[in-house]
């Protein structure tokens, strides 16, 4: 089974796994789909994890209350699988449900058999974890990465299937150049993806990431602190250093009479006569009501 493109020219698994799977939660509603059999019991010992699933870390206080959850309720949405063999099954979505069914001592857990190829599969993995904000910002720019290698994907590719900015791709896959000591405060969840980019233009990001972690730096705290630095290093080396001066008390009415307008953060930036306006939205509704804003709608 293809993942074919949308009227939109965008593929169906761009707009999440609902959309290549249906609502699985609803045990054989409506017609069956292309692809997919309907929802049924199997042996939990005939499931096994895909080498390929970006996320690597399952917390053992994570795993345990969802067990605890489904002693008391049971496995209440299906874990999405391909058939690898006679008696053996491939997850795609919902690794973690199958490790917490095992702690609760389950024998059989429900699924929902599908169809996909393997570049297909990496795509629900990745897509599944990422709105579910399942992984941490160095298995997403992994599996990002992944898709890349594996398939020739461009970044543009990637944005598009995923549902993000090509931007936030770029910049989340930018972190794998990280040290690997700065991974390791990434992954375990001591640094942010914010601390991280601003780490990315630093000489020394271990020195760096360990002042973070140690005195509990924010981001903005680290940003500052990054661009000291940076203006002490072009001093060494005989550079004019770009210092970021704040707004001026007319630049931040205007920030506040446009956020206002708008009902969303705004950031305006003047460069002579031209400039730049950042405005932050926080969910896709706040986009789609911006769009329509700026539209005239």
């Amino acid at each position: 089974m293809m993942a074919m493109p949308d009227e939109n020219g965008r593929s169906r698994l761009g707009r999440g796994l609902a959309a290549l799977i249906g609502d699985v939660g609803q045990e054989n509603a409506g017609a069956e789909r292309p692809g997919r059999s309907g929802q049924r019991r199997v042996p939990i010992a005939f499931l096994r994890p895909n080498p390929h699933n970006p996320r690597r870390s399952f917390g053992v206080e994570e795993l345990a209350e969802l067990a605890d959850s489904i002693r008391a309720r049971g496995v209440i949405q299906p874990i999405v699988v391909r058939a690898a063999g006679p008696e053996a099954f491939e997850i795609i979505a919902g690794e973690r449900r199958w490790r917490a069914a095992q702690t609760a001592g389950l024998h059989e857990v429900p699924v929902v058999v599908i169809e996909v190829t393997d570049r297909e599969a990496l795509e629900i993995a990745i897509i599944e974890n990422v709105q579910r904000a399942d992984l941490n910002p160095l298995e997403e720019a992994m599996g990002y990465q992944s898709l890349a290698e594996q398939f020739g994907y461009s970044q543009a590719d990637v944005a598009r299937v995923i549902g993000k900015s090509r931007s936030h791709v770029a910049n989340t896959v930018r972190l794998l150049k990280l040290p690997d000591a700065v991974k390791t405060y990434l992954a375990d969840g001591r640094l942010s993806a914010g601390h991280a980019r601003a780490l990315l233009t630093q000489d020394d990001p271990e020195t760096l990431a360990r002042a973070i972690v140690e005195q509990g730096l924010n981001v903005r705290e680290v940003e500052a602190l990054a661009q000291e630095l940076n203006a002490v290093r072009a001093e060494a080396a005989g550079r004019p250093a770009k210092v970021r001066t704040p707004p001026d008390a007319d630049t931040r009415a205007l920030e506040r009479r446009i956020a206002d307008a708008l009902g969303l953060k705004v950031t305006l930036k003047h460069d002579g006569e031209s400039g730049e306006l950042r405005i932050r939205y926080s969910s896709l509704d706040q986009l789609d009501e911006l769009a329509r804003l700026l539209a005239g709608g």
